[in-house]
């Protein structure tokens, strides 16, 4: 399907529900996803407790939220514990977990970290939810499919994974961390889910954590070619950040103990995200020259969101060109030029 045929069903939501969390912690809420989070969370009225180390988020994507006296930045390695002082956690009714590195590039620059944070992070912040008797979500990652061998990817497959190859440390650290998140629901009573995130884009990615979208658009923006792995024939479905941390927040109230799928189920080509990010960014094309496809890299994927629309009346709602409209907008801004201005490239 391309991006031009991209089409919508219509679903009827419910009425929105009050938001129920006053108090909400969200480990990695410096990072990428996370901040946008913590953002909605400020909007939506909660006290926010954002722990994170800054080993691959940053101060700047929440420095916006300094100001605001519903929000505290806790410098902390959720792997080693959640730090003091023990008063910014007494009153918690959410955690989100979404502390771990993302992006091919962190996990493995970072692999026994990754590691750490989705065996030692994800059992102190489960911890954190019985002492408190909090709601727990652990964001995991359509990577637990690893190279699926089954097409769309229903939160039934068990996954296609190499648990040695370069890609594992991610792989097997979300895997493990569902497996504890099930155990503490099962055994020790946690009110815990898990959400399976696929492949997100927006505003605040970091230009150089390997990542396709921001990759490309660093590319193009600086007169690059493109760097396409392999023929470009292997496909993702990318969501915007927006929608994603709409679904999110919908589980998170939903009580529902998941796995879910959050995701865009409008699949792409990554040669097509390629050629759209060319076009969208506009000036002379900078062409696109092709690399060796990474190994275990998946040949495809693409949720199947059927949960999400009929368990929390939630599905993506921005198309594929308009959110990419944003992002690019927003790199531009970040780089000192007017998001309208023209972007000579030559």
């Amino acid at each position: 399907m391309t991006a031009d045929s991209d089409t919508r069903q219509t679903t009827d939501h419910p009425e929105t529900p009050p938001w129920p969390f006053a108090h909400v912690v969200v480990t990695g809420g410096a990072g990428f996803v996370g901040s946008h989070v913590c953002e909605e969370l400020v909007r939506r009225g909660s006290s926010v407790v954002c722990v994170d180390d800054l080993s691959t988020g940053s101060e700047e994507n929440v420095a916006h939220l300094l100001a605001e006296p519903r929000f505290t930045l806790l410098v902390s390695d959720v792997s080693r514990g959640l730090g003091d002082p023990p008063e910014l956690f007494l009153r918690t009714d959410l955690v989100l977990h979404l502390a771990s590195p993302a992006s091919p590039v962190d996990y493995r620059r970072r692999p026994i970290e990754t590691l750490d944070v989705g065996a030692a992070g994800t059992r102190h912040a489960l911890e954190l939810s019985e002492a408190t008797g909090a709601r727990f979500v652990l964001a995991s990652t359509s990577e637990v499919y690893g190279d699926p061998q089954v097409h769309p990817q229903p939160e039934t497959y068990w996954g296609h994974v190499n648990p040695i190859g370069p890609r594992s440390v991610y792989d097997e650290a979300k895997r493990f961390a569902e497996a504890q998140t099930s155990a503490w629901r099962r055994t020790r009573g946690v009110d815990a889910g898990i959400v399976r995130i696929f492949n997100t884009y927006g505003p605040r990615m970091r230009t150089d954590d390997g990542r396709m979208v921001p990759t490309f658009i660093r590319q193009a923006l600086g007169g690059e070619p493109l760097s396409v792995s392999g023929d470009g024939t292997q496909t993702r479905s990318v969501c915007y950040v927006g929608d994603l941390v709409e679904g999110l927040l919908a589980f998170a109230a939903s009580g529902l103990p998941g796995p879910v799928n959050l995701g865009d189920d409008v699949e792409l080509t990554v040669l097509q995200v390629a050629q759209d990010v060319i076009d969208v960014v506009g000036g002379p094309a900078p062409g696109i020259v092709h690399a060796e496809l990474p190994e275990d890299d998946p040949r495809r994927r693409r949720p199947d969101v059927t949960l999400a629309r009929r368990s929390l009346g939630w599905q993506a709602g921005t198309a594929w060109r308009d959110g990419l409209e944003e992002t690019v907008a927003w790199y531009r801004a970040r780089a000192g030029r007017p998001a309208d201005e023209p972007v000579v490239i030559g």
